[in-house]
């Protein structure tokens, strides 16, 4: 197990190294084959490995998880065999029959109506954005205006911000679909101040951020741990901080609720324009389908719809 483990991870290191994987997700790699040594052993022979072995694995990792994570860490058990088998590292396909088999949509739907809406109501962002510190301020409105998570607001440079037209021209980070997106008065107001107010960045790298800490470093950051220099970590200080502005307000009452939330306000609240296609740019979504191969543009004036169906949403005319 251990010989399979260390050949899945160099390959992910290499993907690293040719900038194609994340060091993020190696980390979930990482943290996947500790769950394989821990449960199977590290000497364990991959071909004994038998069905209800992985049956065994399903339900001790379904005890300590809820399903999101089970799913997610099932499928990267999977990608492991699947890289042993075409590595040639395992004379066949592993054979899971039912029992390796992922939560289904049902099951991950219903621990989703169990932890409630992932959602903030205008009384309640309101009251956010009056507490929040101009940085913070900044970020809120983009995750409002723009569905933008953590990582996109800590990756923003300021290039691909125009604030005299009101405009932002940024790739998610995530996917790297390309998103042209209409700002508000307000948001371009708080940008403006954030920018104006930013200290000096401590690596030449991150010079041309919009946002900074008071440090000089990035938001959100992944670093090698302290403890052993081939893992990473991810510090979020965009989640940290408005963690602790909704606690301070009281409004960290429902599971789930966090910065990424207004990311499903601003779908939620776009959708009400009745065009889909406009919130998805905006969102940065990648469309797999025909019209989005074909597809070149979406017009300005059909983004604007969509972010002031939000904006009238939240301040009524």
């Amino acid at each position: 197990m251990r010989t399979l483990c260390n050949s899945f991870l160099t390959n992910k290191r290499n993907s690293i190294d040719a900038g194609e994987l994340k060091p993020r997700s190696f980390e979930d790699y990482y943290g996947t084959c500790e769950v394989l040594i821990s449960h199977f052993g590290k000497d364990r022979r991959i071909d004994d490995l038998r069905p209800d072995d992985f049956a065994g694995l399903r339900r001790a990792m379904a005890g300590r998880w809820g399903p999101v994570r089970l799913r997610n860490t099932i499928t990267r058990v999977r990608m492991l065999f699947k890289f042993a088998h075409d590595e040639r590292l395992i004379e066949h396909a592993m054979h899971y029959v039912q029992s390796f088999a992922p939560p289904s949509a049902k099951t991950l739907r219903r621990a989703r109506n169990e932890a409630g809406p992932q959602v903030f109501e205008t009384d309640e962002l309101h009251r956010i954005l009056d507490a929040a510190d101009p940085v913070m301020r900044a970020m809120v409105l983009l995750g409002i205006n723009a569905g933008f998570g953590n990582t996109d607001v800590a990756s923003l440079p300021q290039s691909a911000v125009d604030l005299d037209g009101g405009w932002i021209d940024f790739p998610r980070p995530k996917t790297e679909v390309h998103r042209r997106i209409p700002l508000w008065p307000e948001t371009v107001k708080a940008l403006r101040n954030a920018i104006e107010n930013r200290p000096a960045a401590k690596s030449q790298e991150d010079d041309g951020l919009v946002f900074l800490t008071m440090r000089g470093t990035r938001f959100v950051r992944i670093v090698p741990k302290t403890s052993d220099p081939d893992r990473y970590t991810r510090r979020d200080l965009v989640g940290v901080r408005f963690s602790a502005l909704l606690k301070t307000l009281g409004i960290n009452g429902r599971k789930r609720l966090g910065f990424y939330t207004l990311r499903h306000v601003f779908e939620t609240i776009g959708g009400e324009s009745r065009d889909q296609v406009a919130v998805n740019a905006i969102m940065g979504h990648v469309d797999s389908t025909m019209a989005g191969v074909y597809r070149e543009r979406i017009s300005d004036e059909r983004l604007q719809a969509v972010t002031e169906t939000v904006r009238t949403w939240l301040w009524p005319k």
